[in-house]
């Protein structure tokens, strides 16, 4: 009996510091281990020239997250086109400063972006078991960010406002038209505006009554709802942009996602995948996020991201 004890005690120890170590190593090691994951799709029409996008997401900026902002500084080199951020930019309420010096390099590049509902209310503490219970639900009495101040900023860069709307870019002679939603998480998505913004958008963008390419129509959203993405690809969505799920933030490996935050599959958390829906088809991409919640400094098997995502001509 004795013997059987000491195994026992053994075992309950090694569990233990098997599960203390991997939360070090998750809090202290990969939720820092920023990289970069680069996709290439083939969607732009026949000799257009290569686009290539930042993907931004999920930054949850805090003041003082310094070694971020510096990561964040140096993906300038990357020389974008274009950058598309999907919300959730601030995660604390003094991260204006932070962030603005984080973004400051892509000051004067082309554009777009959509708000997640931690743009518009600081993070507060909550159990990580609460969503295991499903999407996670705003608490009582938020404290309210300067959402106007974000928005100006973001405004000021030149990059394109597409929350509930539809604007319109020509980069490099490919035609792009953005549409996009605020965000769906906390209910703000209004898709019955996407068809009306469309329709007022290629009734009166330039190219309208001139010979040239196709325009790429590529949705944005936040959190990737499966209403959302239905919606987009019947709006004719080519292409996809989403972040919010932090691509659950702690994976298992050969399982992977243990929660999405939101009802997209478990398999299309993060990456590259196609969404189907009334016989059409879109590319999605949905970014794992750069951030976390200060509240919740943790990732395991999922190392934040930004996105290059480079279009090439088609076949």
């Amino acid at each position: 009996m004795s013997r059987r004890s000491d195994t026992a005690l053994a075992g309950a120890t090694l569990a233990a510091l098997g599960a203390a170590g991997s939360f070090a190593y998750g809090a202290l090691v990969e939720r820092n281990r920023f990289h970069v994951r680069r996709e290439t799709l083939g969607i732009l029409p026949a000799r257009s020239r290569p686009l290539t996008i930042l993907h931004l997401s999920d930054i949850h900026m805090a003041p003082w997250q310094t070694d971020k902002q510096e990561w964040i500084r140096g993906l300038a080199v990357l020389e974008p086109d274009l950058i598309v951020n999907t919300g959730d930019n601030l995660g604390h309420v003094d991260a204006y400063d932070a962030l603005g010096y984080a973004l400051e390099p892509f000051d004067g590049v082309p554009g777009v972006y959509v708000h997640g509902s931690n743009d518009y209310i600081a993070p507060k503490f909550k159990s990580p078991l609460t969503y295991f219970g499903g999407p996670s639900r705003a608490g009582q009495k938020p404290v309210m960010l300067d959402n106007d101040r974000l928005t100006d900023s973001f405004d000021d860069y030149g990059w394109l406002d597409l929350n509930n709307t539809a604007r319109a870019l020509e980069l490099k002679g490919s035609r792009l038209e953005f549409f996009g939603v605020n965000d769906a998480h906390r209910g703000w998505a209004r898709l019955d505006k996407i068809p009306g913004a469309l329709d007022d958008l290629r009734e009166n963008v330039g190219w309208q009554d001139e010979d040239g390419p196709r325009a790429v129509s590529i949705g944005l959203t936040h959190a990737p709802y499966q209403r959302v993405l239905n919606s987009f690809v019947t709006n004719g969505a080519d292409l996809i942009f989403a972040g919010h799920t932090h691509g659950g933030q702690v994976c298992l490996p050969g399982y992977g996602a243990l929660v999405t935050n939101c009802d997209i599959p478990r398999d299309q958390v993060a990456g590259l995948s196609t969404w189907t829906h009334a016989l059409r088809t879109a590319d999605l991409e949905v970014s794992a996020g750069i951030g976390t919640s200060i509240y919740a400094p943790f990732r395991f098997a999922c190392r934040p991201e930004a996105v290059l995502v480079t279009l090439t001509a088609g076949a």
